[in-house]
């Protein structure tokens, strides 16, 4: 079976190899043969059975460029997992004010259109909250997001932009974030990551740390019904949550389309990846 794992445009460099070694190592120890291909380039799938965008880095600071993609791929009936539609859907984070209305238990999202000071005085009322965290509806890594309290400017590089404000959960750096990862539709494995000493970013680009962990009372139920409620199935799913200010787990959000995966985090997790992606070919998810 030839597969090709989607990667960052050219000039990204090649600070994604740690993300796309242990997936494409596991693929192929299941047999598989891996090609990387970027995704800014990348003409079609003739020559390859499958259609991975698992390191397609980059696509929110070319977020039209990508739904165009996308597009494409829907179009043409690419076999790609997950299927376009769903990372469509999965592209901008408004998809937790959806899952809200849904019923499935999210951290309270508002969605602005133009961010300024009177927007997130309003904001701050409506979530009833003194600090809040703002964020792209369209982005990764942390990156554009913030942490304010009430009464403090909205940073210049997000000013008048469309964004997502979030009341401030203090569980992120006395607990952590727990991060499900399932493959198939089943659970594989469960992580918390947690921010360094004076920050509240889990990533490991801002000095985050990530262990593998128990997974919490009534996560993977909230995990399912999350993904339950999105417009198609996914064959690999990272479901974050967090604990609420009630101290109810929340949806943080899910990452349906190059998540890390953690698959050095659990015994026989590459193999569960790879039994579930290999087995989607031929079948309605990869048509």
């Amino acid at each position: 079976m030839r597969i090709a794992m989607l990667t960052p445009a050219p000039s990204y460099g090649s600070d994604f190899n740690w993300a796309f070694d242990i997936q494409a190592e596991a693929l192929r120890a299941a047999g598989a043969e891996v090609t990387g291909e970027p995704w800014t380039e990348f003409e079609g799938p003739a020559g390859y059975d499958l259609v991975l965008p698992l390191v397609a880095w980059g696509y929110h600071q070319r977020h039209a460029e990508w739904l165009t993609f996308l597009d494409r791929a829907e179009a043409e009936g690419w076999p790609m997992v997950n299927p376009p539609r769903l990372l469509w859907w999965n592209s901008d984070k408004a998809y937790l004010a959806e899952l809200g209305r849904k019923g499935i238990a999210s951290v309270p999202t508002l969605e602005v259109d133009h961010l300024n000071e009177a927007a997130l005085a309003a904001a701050h009322g409506v979530l009833g909250a003194d600090e809040v965290v703002i964020k792209p509806p369209v982005s990764a890594g942390a990156w554009g997001t913030y942490r304010l309290n009430a009464g403090q400017p909205v940073p210049e590089d997000v000013h008048g932009k469309r964004m997502l404000v979030q009341p401030w959960l203090g569980a992120v750096v006395e607990e952590g974030e727990y991060s499900l990862i399932l493959f198939g539709g089943r659970f594989s494995h469960c992580v918390a990551k947690r921010p360094k000493a004076g920050d509240y970013r889990v990533q490991p680009d801002h000095g985050g740390t990530t262990e593998p962990a128990e997974l919490p009372e009534g996560a993977l139920a909230l995990a399912e019904a999350a993904l339950a409620a999105a417009p198609a199935p996914a064959t690999y799913a990272r479901v974050d949550l967090i604990r609420g200010n009630d101290g109810a787990l929340r949806l943080m959000e899910m990452e349906l389309i190059e998540p890390a995966l953690f698959l050095q985090c659990a015994p026989d997790a590459k193999a569960r990846f790879a039994e579930a992606i290999l087995a989607t070919v031929a079948s309605p998810q990869s048509s």
